[in-house]
C-alpha cells in the first residue's frame, strides 16, 4: 500500500520584546495549515539560532522586538558577536525568514538586521544607504490619538506564491507605519501588497525613540504604501510585512493565510532558489 506522507513546516519563532495578546497570537499559529511551531523569548532566542541548533527548523519567524533602547551614549547596542555569527550562518545557508510587524524595527544599532528586511522605517532620524531619513511615525500600537485602523491591502503581485488565495487583497484593522519610499528602489525586493491607507504625517504619531527636538521639529514626507514583500538577502528568502500587530489582524482569516503562505514559501526549494539567483 502507498504510504501518503503529509510534509509540515517546521518553524522556529522567536518573539519578546513587545507586548502582545498570547493567547489570540498563538491561537493564530495553532492553527495554521501545514505549519508546526517552537516559540522562543529572547534572549534565549541567540542560543537555539546557533548553528547546531537550528538545522531541525526550515524556517525563523522573528516578531521579537530586541535592542531598540539606546545606551548613555544615545547610540543603540550592537548585537553579541555570537548572535551576528548564528544570524550570519542563516544567511549563508539560506535559510527562509519571515519578519512580522515590530521584528522588522529591532536591531536599529545593526545595519545588517536593515539589510535582511530591507525596509527604511527608523525609530528616529538616521542615515540609510548614505541618505538621511527622518524618523518614522507609526498609528496604533497602543500609541494615541491615532489607533489601529482599519484599510485594504491591494495584492500586486498576482501569481507570486505568497499571494495565493488572497484575490485581489483583503481589509485589515491593524497597525500602520509610514516609512520613506527609497528602500522600495532596491532590486531585490519584490512588492507583494500596498496599503490604501493615506500615509501623510498628519495621520501619524511621531518616532517613538526620536528625543523631543526632533520629535518637535518631525517632517515626514508622504509615507511608502508598500506593506508586504519579499527579499532575497545573501543566500536567504525573506518575507516581510508591516502587518500582525494584534487579535484583530491575528483572528483574520485572510491574514493567517497570508501567514501560511508566507512562511511555506519561505521553507522551499522553489523560494530558496530564487534567492541564490544573481
Amino acid at each position: 500500500m502507498l504510504k501518503v506522507v503529509h510534509t509540515m513546516t517546521n518553524v522556529l519563532l522567536v518573539h519578546k520584546g513587545h507586548a502582545f495578546d498570547f493567547n489570540s497570537f498563538f491561537g493564530m499559529w495553532n492553527a495554521l495549515p501545514g505549519v508546526t511551531y517552537t516559540a522562543v523569548e529572547q534572549p534565549a532566542a541567540q542560543v537555539m539560532l546557533r548553528p547546531e541548533n537550528i538545522a531541525d527548523y526550515d524556517a525563523v519567524a522573528f516578531y521579537d522586538m530586541w535592542a531598540v533602547a539606546p545606551g548613555p551614549d544615545g547610540a543603540f547596542v550592537a548585537p553579541p558577536d555570537d548572535y551576528r555569527r548564528s544570524i550570519e550562518a542563516l544567511l549563508d545557508r539560506g535559510v527562509g525568514l519571515v519578519l512580522l510587524n515590530h521584528a522588522l524595527v529591532q536591531w536599529p544599532g545593526w545595519p545588517l538586521w536593515r539589510e535582511i528586511s530591507g525596509t527604511s522605517f527608523a525609530l528616529r532620524e538616521t542615515t540609510i544607504n548614505g541618505v538621511t531619513v527622518p524618523g518614522s511615525g507609526y498609528r496604533g500600537g497602543g500609541g494615541e490619538p491615532h489607533r489601529n485602523a482599519a484599510h485594504f491591502l491591494n495584492v500586486v503581485a498576482k501569481g507570486h506564491p505568497v499571494m495565493e488565495g488572497l484575490g485581489d487583497g483583503f481589509e485589515i484593522t491593524d497597525e500602520i507605519y509610514t516609512k520613506t519610499s527609497g528602500f522600495e528602489s532596491n532590486p531585490d525586493i519584490v512588492p507583494l501588497m500596498r496599503t490604501n491607507y493615506p500615509m501623510a504625517q498628519a495621520n501619524f504619531n511621531p518616532p517613538p525613540m526620536a528625543p523631543p527636538e526632533e520629535k518637535a521639529r518631525w517632517n515626514h514626507p508622504d509615507g511608502s504604501t508598500l506593506f508586504v514583500w519579499a527579499k532575497r538577502t545573501r543566500n536567504s528568502p525573506v518575507v516581510a510585512m508591516d502587518s500582525g500587530d494584534g487579535p484583530a489582524a491575528y483572528d483574520s482569516p485572510a491574514f493567517r493565510r497570508l501567514l501560511t503562505n508566507a512562511v511555506t514559501w519561505v521553507a522551499s526549494p522553489e523560494a530558496k532558489a530564487w534567492a541564490r539567483a544573481r
